[in-house]
């Protein structure tokens, strides 16, 4: 009997399923982390959720700001394909033929199963789409208009001026 009801699971359950595992996915990733707004500066702005960052971190290469991930089409991913999207965050390519900032773990995401990624590109294309256009990259020469995360070797961060002592 459970043989032949396997057979009357709707599209839209199989669907709203993968939509699920794709939402589990994103938020064991963190994707929200460097994708939504004032996650970085203590308060994330959910309604804003993986809209892009207001944050640039800084590596050799430029400052990269976390982009808009949700299906807008105009500042976001609402104009690429499932597998344009796939194709960047697993193997760290845009549409345009740009490589993402080496900050962004793809190469871990390489490794889920075909069937997670393509829960996680259904997720993205799911959410509510959010207008926010977020800057950048900015080349090293370029001044970002965004507050910037600087990672620094230990030595010059401990020979750095000292804020002040909290009371």
């Amino acid at each position: 009997m459970l043989i032949a009801l396997i057979g009357l699971v709707s599209p839209a359950i199989a669907d709203e399923a993968q939509i699920e595992r794709g939402k589990y996915l994103v938020n064991l990733g963190g994707c929200h982390d460097c994708h939504t707004p004032g996650y970085f500066l203590g308060k994330p702005d959910m309604a804003q959720y993986l809209g892009g960052s207001d944050v640039g971190l800084s590596l050799p290469t430029g400052v990269f700001v976390g982009r808009n991930l949700t299906p807008d089409k105009e500042t976001g991913l609402g104009s690429w394909t499932k597998e344009q999207i796939i194709t960047a965050f697993a193997a760290g390519k845009r549409p345009d033929g740009r490589e993402l900032a080496p900050i962004m773990p793809w190469e871990a995401f390489a490794h889920l199963t075909d069937a997670d990624k393509d829960a996680i590109a259904s997720y993205l294309q799911s959410i509510p789409a959010v207008k926010h256009e977020v800057p950048g990259p900015f080349t090293p020469n370029e001044k970002p208009t965004v507050m910037t995360f600087i990672l620094v070797p230990g030595d010059v961060y401990a020979s750095m001026p000292k804020p002040p002592a909290v009371k």
